[in-house]
């Protein structure tokens, strides 16, 4: 793991009624090698060293602070269902 990974930071959780939430904010020299203007892969931001569990995905790019990634998944992700009772 680089340098530039070990300083990449990783918002807690936060939630609305369908999505988990969290962001992660990239140091510079990560930051630069960026795509501009399009999501990531999982694969890609893999590449970039940003590590986290399954089921997230890269769902917006916000224009001002494009070094803040966004990422989503379904509330609940990778829990068993409840049971019928």
């Amino acid at each position: 793991m680089s340098a530039a990974q070990n300083d990449i930071q990783y918002s807690e959780r936060y939630y609305d009624d369908v999505y988990e939430y969290r962001h992660v904010i990239l140091p510079p020299e990560i930051a630069q090698s960026l795509p501009k203007g399009r999501l990531l892969s999982e694969n890609e931001w893999r590449a970039l060293g940003v590590q986290q569990s399954r089921g997230w995905v890269h769902y917006a790019i916000h224009k001002p602070e494009p070094h803040i990634m966004l990422f989503r998944r379904p509330k609940g992700y990778g829990q068993p269902a409840p049971s019928a009772q």
